[in-house]
C-alpha cells in the first residue's frame, strides 16, 4: 500500500477485535516512528505502550468511561518530557511534537492493517498515577491500537478549497 492510499484509509477506529499484535509489529512500529521529526529534533517524549488488560481498564476509567479503549490489545499514551518549551514562534512544542510521532503511527497502524484512535478526554492526573508519569511532564494524549473489528466507513472531509489558501490567508469568498 502505498503513503497515499494509507493516509485516506487511515480512520479512527472504536471497536476492536481481540486478536493481539505481535510483538514484531509492534516494534516495526515503534522503530519506524521515532524517525518522526520534532522541534529541534529533541525527541522530548515518551511513548508508554500499555498491554496489561487490568491497566486498560484503569486507563479507560480515567478516560471518563470511554468503552472501546477496553477492546483495544494496546494503548499507547504520548508523554511529553518538556512542557514548558516554547518554539520561536510563539507555539509550545511539545503538543506538536507528540502529535507528530502519534500520528506517524497511525499512520504505520494502517500500513499493518491496523486501527487506532486519538484520545485527549482524560483526567491527566488520574492518568499519570495509572502510568506512573512524574508530576512534571504531561500526557498529550492517549492512542489506541488493534485490529478494526470492522471494514472502513467513508470518510467525510471539507474540499480542499475550503481549507487551503494560496499566497495569504483568505476567508471564503
Amino acid at each position: 500500500m502505498d503513503i497515499y492510499e494509507v493516509i485516506k484509509k487511515r480512520r479512527s477506529v472504536r471497536s476492536y477485535r481481540s486478536n493481539p499484535i505481535s510483538n514484531e509489529v509492534l516494534m516495526r512500529i515503534l522503530d519506524t516512528a521515532r524517525f518522526a521529526p520534532s522541534s529541534r529534533n529533541s525527541q522530548e517524549y515518551k511513548l508508554i505502550v500499555v498491554k496489561d488488560p487490568g491497566k486498560i481498564e484503569e486507563i479507560s476509567k480515567a478516560a471518563f468511561g470511554i468503552n472501546f479503549i477496553k477492546e483495544a490489545p494496546i494503548v499507547i499514551a504520548g508523554v511529553s518530557l518538556n512542557p514548558n518549551e516554547v518554539m520561536e514562534n510563539n507555539v509550545p512544542s511539545y503538543p506538536v511534537n507528540v502529535a507528530i510521532i502519534l500520528d506517524h503511527i497511525t499512520l504505520l497502524a494502517v500500513a499493518e492493517d491496523l486501527g487506532s484512535c486519538w484520545i485527549t478526554s482524560f483526567n491527566q492526573e488520574e492518568m499519570k498515577e495509572i502510568l506512573n508519569v512524574p508530576e512534571e511532564y504531561k500526557i498529550v494524549a492517549l492512542l489506541t491500537l488493534g485490529m478494526p473489528y470492522d471494514d472502513a466507513a467513508v470518510k467525510t472531509r471539507k474540499k480542499l478549497g475550503e481549507i487551503v489558501c494560496f499566497e495569504s490567508f483568505k476567508d471564503k469568498d
